[in-house]
């Protein structure tokens, strides 16, 4: 019967969850007195589960199912992120595609209709997650929006606001027109193709009438051998009627909408060119207002023209520069996008919408010197796609100190990095971090804990909704509209699911008084390195700051899943991996082993079916190997219970413990792919091709071989949980769905002592063995059964011959201590074999052999001639050298394995 792994994954799964073993008390039958705690990143309720998601969850089960059944208790805790921006952009289409705005609806409605959608869309992420397998604390999952999470939030803002770090004011942030403010990590900026648009700025009359200071129309005129110098513009066009005779400057902009926000225009004070028009005034195109001409450091004067304009309401390094010469902010547009009053003609139009109509003005009034192509980055909102707009706005910040004590204590070693490069990183980022925009101009979310009352008094309150002012006892007094940034409630994470903050709220439910002591520090965190700065960063900081401790003692940043070419997974590309079509297609075990042997440490991972049906392969090879021992007994004892006797029992014992240490050690260590390649290696190459095969020349070995694989069964399971499970019980003559005991909630193998005297030994036995066929292929005898070879070495291998004679396919081996003449020889490193001439047919064999070495010689005299060729070489592609050169080393590899067949023959 074929082991259908869709029917017992989705049989097992249920037992498991039913009977409690995700919990933390589920194996306390092994409790060794220790915990372990391992965070799941919530997914957005919005979301599906993708290729890197299988990933991070495979990985964390690995490390939670190893834990419990080394005895520690054990909390893998689950839960879901609100993901304010986009679930209320997901909810908002679905009304619009039935022709409703959430305005019409309000608040309260819009928010109801967000809850029913979270209920269905997060029913179907955690249903994703079962499918493949993962064993969190299901009773205890958590949502960043649940009663307790959310007094969470309020205590931890409450707390930074009554500390100082918790501030409200006018700031330049990150502003998309459709979601409101963004934090940096929230902006991804992409190569944009647009254009540069060389404004033409005239310099008012009393600037170029006062000779003294810049010399006149004459001395300006000189400067026009300099670029983006002083320009004298010449009304020689229909358009020039509009424009004036006066001097000009130019200066260069990507947003041309913007110019009506300018209140200055700056050069370097060391650039000569420009230094006469300091202190100087000119007039914005079509509007005439004035703005003056000052002088900043800022300026790169081998830029451009070395003329910037200056707009501080509009853009991050102009904010910057308007304050250092407290410039005028003049805001052009309103939240929307929309342009204002300060636009003349053009307001009303949105401001990407208007661009090209204000340069077709500009450029009819002669106010445009030219336009030129230009690629430049672009910051885009990572939601909706939309151009972000530098943008002055009244918001709540969390100040940048609040990073301090979480920088100082990962280097002091509290917390580690695997791999080891990404402290860098972190160190950069945070040390370079800037006052963080927690406020989002949203519905859905946890809405700021702030109130203002008539009076004139601003609190932050604990309370949801506060009875009265704290000031003045009156209750007219209304909430800050705004709710939080996202990542400031699942930046709690690590403490808000263990209780922090969270009152009564969910009490020996979801959380329990001990949970804290028990599981803070969590000891590992396992996640994309993608979100380090999304994410990771913020539990560090703000975990830190709440309980004077970090979160997590080790943290395991891995690598992107891409396809099999390398290239990154997109709907665009046509490359997404649905790991959920995998799972049906090939299986959850199959789709988590293959994740998990390809995850190496900082490097991509590359997915692809190839990979996937080597696992597929595997599992039918340990699949077959307990047919075969389930042919030749009902049964098997427990490792434990079985006395190992049998030298083969012995050897494979021996090595299975080799395994064991192998791949604790590469688990502790968090190098999952060495650690699923060790089992495979053993399971396959050391148990099914030799144990197996050496098995059927010696039946009594079967029962510990037996005992072996079941044991093998419980080190498998953490990478493969279904088959595993399947096969241990098949082995043991039990049935999980009957009641018997689970694998996962099992003591996982120690490895015990190698016995390196009967490795030895069998190691010589498969080496005589593969001996002898190399020597049967060269006289065409591979597969065939011979009547004789003889075996030459130093160690006594008769006890074991019954080994090598069934393997090798030989009636009899008989052992000599000097060379067998007429016969053909094979040695390897520690034996010889012999297989007599006699009675074969050599004649055929030869002339193969021959007819090989003869085309050998001939590639290889060709590829030596290329290469030792100077003027192919110097032109040749390094490419093309490296693969004739590879190609040569092929060959001649060849050509001496040829020649010693010969030598073997007696024909060389």
């Amino acid at each position: 019967m074929a082991y259908e792994a869709g029917q017992i994954e989705s049989k097992y799964y249920k037992i498991w969850e039913e009977r409690g073993h995700f919990e933390t008390d589920a194996n306390a039958d092994i409790a060794n007195g220790k915990s372990f705690c391992i965070m799941m990143p919530p997914p957005n309720v919005t979301g599906v589960l993708h290729i890197g998601h299988a990933l991070t969850f495979t990985l964390q089960d690995i490390m939670t199912r190893y834990k419990r059944m080394d005895g520690y208790k054990t909390l893998w805790q689950p839960g879901l992120d609100h993901a304010g921006i986009a679930t209320q952009n997901v909810v908002e289409k679905q009304l619009l595609a039935q022709g409703i705005k959430k305005e019409e609806l309000g608040r309260e409605k819009f928010l109801e209709r967000v809850w029913e959608w979270k209920e269905k869309s997060g029913g179907q992420i955690v249903y994703q997650m079962r499918r493949l397998g993962i064993s969190p604390a299901w009773s205890r999952e958590r949502f960043t929006m649940d009663e307790g999470l959310k007094n969470a939030v309020r205590e931890a803002f409450c707390n930074l606001y009554e500390a100082g770090l918790i501030v409200r004011g006018n700031y330049m942030v990150n502003w998309c027109t459709h979601d409101g403010a963004l934090s940096d990590v929230e902006v991804e900026h992409k190569a944009n193709k647009g254009k540069l648009y060389h404004l033409r700025y005239f310099l008012c009359e009393n600037s170029s009438s006062n000779h003294n200071q810049i010399g006149g129309e004459a001395d300006l005129g000189v400067a026009q051998n300099f670029a983006g110098a002083v320009n004298n513009y010449e009304q020689n066009s229909s358009s020039a009627k509009d424009a004036s005779k006066r001097p000009y400057i130019v200066v260069a902009t990507t947003r041309p909408e913007t110019y009506f926000g300018d209140t200055a225009v700056m050069v370097n004070p060391n650039d000569e060119r420009y230094k006469d028009l300091i202190g100087k005034f000119v007039e914005l195109p079509l509007l005439g207002r004035k703005i003056k001409i000052i002088a900043d450091e800022h300026v790169d004067m081998s830029f451009g023209t070395g003329v910037v304009k200056v707009t501080p309401a509009h853009d991050t390094n102009d904010y910057e520069v308007g304050n250092r010469h407290n410039l005028e902010f003049i805001t052009i547009f309103d939240e929307k996008g929309i342009l204002n009053e300060h636009c003349g003609e053009f307001k009303g139009l949105e401001r990407l919408e208007a661009r090209d109509k204000i340069a077709g003005k500009l450029e009819s009034k002669g106010f445009v010197e030219k336009i030129e192509d230009y690629e430049n980055q672009v910051g885009y909102c990572y939601r909706c796609k939309n151009v972000v707009e530098p943008y002055i706005s009244k918001q709540w910040f969390v100040k940048s100190e609040i990073a301090k004590d979480a920088i100082e204590r990962v280097n002091k070693g509290q917390s580690e990095f695997y791999p080891s490069h990404w402290i860098n990183s972190f160190n950069a980022w945070m040390r370079e971090l800037k006052d963080w925009c927690i406020s989002r101009q949203l519905w859905w979310g946890h809405q700021i804990p702030v109130f203002y009352c008539e009076c004139g008094h601003e609190w932050a309150d604990r309370c949801e909704k506060p009875s009265k002012c704290p000031k003045c006892g009156g209750n007219n007094f209304i909430q800050d509209p705004d709710v939080l940034d996202t990542w400031f409630s699942s930046g709690l994470w690590p403490i808000s699911t263990l209780g922090w903050g969270n009152g009564t709220a969910l009490k020996g439910s979801k959380w329990f008084d001990t949970d804290l002591k028990e599981f803070y520090p969590n000891s590992m965190l396992i996640t994309g390195f993608d979100i380090l700065f999304f994410w990771v960063a913020r539990m560090m900081f703000q975990s830190s700051q709440a309980v004077g401790e970090l979160p997590f003692k080790d943290i395991y940043l891995h690598a992107l899943v891409k396809d099999k070419d390398g290239k990154k997974m997109s709907k665009s590309s046509g490359n997404v991996v649905d790991p959920l079509e995998k799972i049906d297609e090939f299986s959850a075990d199959i789709l988590r082993f293959t994740l998990t042997m390809l995850c190496v440490q900082g490097r991509d991972i590359r997915m692809s079916d190839e990979a996937m049906v080597i696992s597929r392969n595997f599992t039918n090879k340990i699949y077959n190997a307990s047919r075969f021992l389930l042919m030749n007994a009902s049964s098997f004892a427990n490792l434990e219970q079985s006395e190992v006797k049998t030298p083969l029992g012995a050897y494979l014992l021996s090595r299975f413990n080799a395994c064991v240490a192998e791949v604790r050690k590469n688990i502790d260590e968090y190098r999952f792919n060495d650690a699923a390649s060790a089992i495979y290696r053993f399971l396959w190459n050391e148990f099914c091709d030799w144990g197996i095969e050496l098995s059927k020349a010696d039946k009594s070995a079967v029962a510990e071989l037996g005992s072996i694989f079941k044991e093998s069964m419980k080190l498998l399971h953490p990478f493969m949980p279904f088959i595993s499970e399947h096969l241990w019980h098949e082995m043991s003559g039990t049935s999980l769905e009957s009641g018997a005991k689970s694998v996962m909630i099992m003591r996982y193998p120690v490895a015990g002592k190698q016995n390196e005297s009967i490795e030895k030994l069998f190691n010589l036995v498969i080496e005589s063995i593969v001996s002898i066929r190399r020597a049967k292929a060269v006289v065409d005898l591979g597969n065939a059964k011979i009547a004789k070879a003889f075996l030459r070495g130093d160690t006594d291998l008769s006890e074991f011959s019954h080994f090598i004679k069934l393997l090798a396919k030989c009636e009899n081996v008989e052992f000599i201590n000097e060379i067998k003449a007429g016969c053909v020889r094979d040695v390897s490193q520690n034996v010889e074999s012999f297989i007599e001439l006699a009675g074969i047919d050599t004649a055929p064999i030869l002339k193969r052999l021959n007819a090989q070495k003869t085309k050998l010689e001939k590639e290889i005299a060709k590829l030596e001639n290329m290469l030792n060729n100077e003027k192919f070489v110097a032109n040749a592609p390094e490419s093309v050298l490296k693969t004739n050169q590879e190609s040569l080393a092929t060959a001649k590899d060849k050509f001496e394995k040829v020649c010693s067949e010969l030598r073997n023959l007696g024909e060389i």
